[in-house]
């Protein structure tokens, strides 16, 4: 997300290069690039324009520290200026002691308020809560059917009744049952129209009346841009609502709606959607969102999900396994499968600062490599996974795995050999022995001492070549050739 935003902001900063301090000229040089990154964003106009005059009056007031450069404050005047545009902190829910916290949600149809209730519902349940959800939804075909279904893959449960009652009695019903039954909180999924009219929201108010929620969330679809903001202040001022979720931000390389709702609507964005996955929904913190945007990652997030995956034994037992070399394939896919829980091989590499460049391609390359190692992985027995020597004594065995994975020897040798060399490399540095080859370059590249160039079959039938594990053949001293140095 955000990728169109981060490159124009990026190319804003140019306008700073070679110049010793920040002035007028230079400001309004890289303003006018800001200017027009936000606008092709979908950025509301009176946003823009009001972000544009605050960020001029901040930059072109600041003094530049001795050994940061202007277009370093730069960026730190505009990431100030979007934490503050998108609210500054973090607005959490409502929590009421001894009765349910009752949250109401609405929308467009089409916005994916739904799937949020879902989403929603399990982020709750992960913080120990026991949430309910209630389907009041009686309109669109099958959104009753859909949030059972979703509340049966969390495990979360629904309550519903016949689409024949009207929404409010349904909504009264279930925050009854809630109370009864010792749930935390309570969602009440409510129908949504193409546009907003008069029925809509006469509906809302009354389902509003019935419930007394403590949250009226909105559910925005980030990807229609300006409306997003003029939607979030129509309903405040018809419905009254607390807060926002934006969803499919993750299809949406513009990301405009983020920086308005708050600004026009005064009221914050609490979660956003970023991705189809039902775990798929973060808290909203303005301050990391700004990070983001500028290129600078987003690690506290990355962090977060690494958490919300691993165990802490689990991982004390990998680290153990890395420093003795004795990890194997079975630990590897278990890694790569927790890395697809947390999302995205290319999402999770955007919020590591620096790696926001890394080209597409690359990594839908990278990708793509893993999903062939996890396919002969499955096609290794278990007693080869345990031992991959096994594969490495006999190529029968390894022409088995390369015929059952639909990829050829050569493929299965090079992950196997590259396997190899990793739990050596890991082994040398657990042991303080450093990088090996460290005075030609990182182990594994072509063309490095000691190590077979990174395009060459590593089991070939070629002199002075072998399996790994096979004695290493002896080799000529090699004349050193005289350099300038020599001279």
């Amino acid at each position: 997300m955000f990728e169109e935003l981060t490159n124009q902001f990026e190319d804003a900063v140019k306008a700073f290069k070679g110049e010793a301090k920040i002035s007028e000229e230079n400001v309004d040089e890289a303003l006018k690039q800001v200017r027009r990154a936000l606008l092709e964003a979908d950025v509301s106009l009176s946003v823009v324009k009001e972000f544009i005059e605050e960020v001029r009056v901040k930059a072109i007031g600041t003094e530049v520290v001795r050994g940061i450069n202007p277009g370093q404050k730069f960026i730190q005047v505009v990431h100030e200026q979007l934490v503050n545009v998108m609210g500054g902190e973090n607005d959490p829910l409502a929590n009421k002691e001894g009765k349910p916290t009752v949250i109401l949600m609405a929308g467009l149809q089409g916005a994916g308020k739904t799937t949020a209730t879902a989403k929603l519902g399990l982020l709750l349940k992960e913080k120990s809560q026991k949430p309910l959800l209630i389907a009041a939804d009686t309109y669109r075909p099958a959104a009753i059917d859909q949030l059972v279904t979703l509340g049966n893959q969390i495990d979360v449960e629904v309550f519903n009744l016949s689409p024949n009652l009207k929404p409010e009695e349904i909504a009264r019903r279930g925050l009854e049952k809630a109370r009864e039954e010792g749930f935390d909180t309570v969602l009440v999924d409510t129908a949504g129209r193409l546009q907003i009219d008069k029925e809509m929201m006469g509906e809302m108010v009354r389902i509003k009346e019935a419930v007394q929620p403590d949250e009226v969330l909105l559910v925005v679809d980030s990807m229609i841009g300006q409306e997003a903001a003029d939607i979030t202040r129509s309903f405040h001022e018809k419905v009254g609502i607390t807060g926002a979720v934006l969803t499919k931000l993750d299809g949406d390389s513009r990301g405009g709606a983020a920086l308005s709702i708050r600004k026009i609507s005064g009221k914050p964005i609490k979660f956003i959607g970023t991705g189809e996955k039902v775990e798929a929904l973060q808290p909203f913190y303005p301050e990391r969102m700004a990070s983001r945007i500028l290129g600078m990652g987003d690690v506290l997030t990355l962090v977060e999900k690494a958490q919300k995956e691993v165990e802490i034994a689990d991982a004390e037992i990998m680290q153990k396994k890395l420093q003795e070399a004795t990890f194997d394939f079975s630990d590897f896919v278990k890694q790569m499968r927790m890395i697809k829980r947390m999302g995205s091989l290319g999402g999770l590499l955007k919020m590591i600062p620096g790696m926001n460049k890394i080209d597409d391609g690359m990594i839908k390359s990278g990708e793509d490599q893993l999903k062939k190692i996890e396919a002969m992985i499955g096609s290794m027995t278990v007693n080869e996974r345990i031992k991959p020597e096994l594969l490495a004594a006999q190529p029968s065995r390894r022409r088995r795995v390369a015929c059952g994975s639909g990829h050829q020897p050569a493929d299965v040798d090079k992950v196997l050999a590259d396997f190899q060399r990793m739990r050596g490399l890991m082994k040398q540095m657990s042991t303080g022995g450093g990088l090996p080859g460290m005075e030609g370059g990182l182990p594994g590249m072509g063309g490095m001492p000691g190590m077979p160039p990174s395009g060459v079959n590593p089991y070939q039938s070629r002199k002075g070549r072998g399996a790994p594990g096979s004695a290493p053949r002896r080799q000529r001293p090699v004349k050193k050739k005289k350099g300038f140095g020599d001279l």
